[in-house]
């Protein structure tokens, strides 16, 4: 991604926030003080941050991210905002995280560009802890074109829908 690119998406996700802030969207997914957090595909960071803020000091925040620039982006953000549980990690799809370690994985606006999504859902599956929540979010497709595919390797089922996000419980 080039600067420009990420300065776009960076002022089409602040427009984005302001009208549907991530703090809601997280609610939803029962994220709570203290818990270790994955946001894969954070892009320039706006709900990692959010996050990091409802976690505090005793939780973690983990963002992936395919682009160094945005990886980049979060890590001076969260050091301007001296966030001290934010980690990123730079990778295409393996996390490098241990197993069952994370509490819920936040999947928001990325899985329509994923090359192997599959792939995907079973690193997340991996890491989750047994009774892990993935938190799923993607406007650019249609229920039926996720739902599915989403249950169908058998790593999760879906325990709620909001009106912007489904929760999914780790099976």
């Amino acid at each position: 991604m080039s600067r420009s690119h990420l300065a776009i998406m960076t002022t089409v996700f602040a427009v984005r926030d302001l009208l549907f802030p991530p703090k809601e969207k997280l609610e939803g997914a029962g994220i709570q003080p203290g818990s270790r957090i994955l946001d894969y595909g954070c892009g320039p960071g706006g709900y990692s941050l959010a996050a990091a803020k409802i976690v505090g000091s005793t939780g973690i925040v983990y963002a992936l991210d395919i682009d160094p620039l945005a990886v980049d982006r979060v890590e001076k953000i969260a050091a301007r905002k001296e966030f001290g549980n934010i980690r990123t990690i730079l990778s295409s799809r393996d996390t490098g995280l241990e197993s069952g370690t994370i509490d819920t994985v936040l999947l928001y606006d990325i899985y329509h560009d994923l090359t192997n999504a599959d792939a995907v859902l079973a690193e997340i599956h991996r890491i989750l802890k047994p009774d892990g929540i993935l938190s799923f979010s993607d406007h650019h497709l249609k229920e039926r074109e996720f739902l599915p595919r989403i249950a169908q390797g058998g790593y999760f089922r879906l325990i709620k829908k909001e009106k912007r996000s489904y929760t999914f419980q780790k099976n």
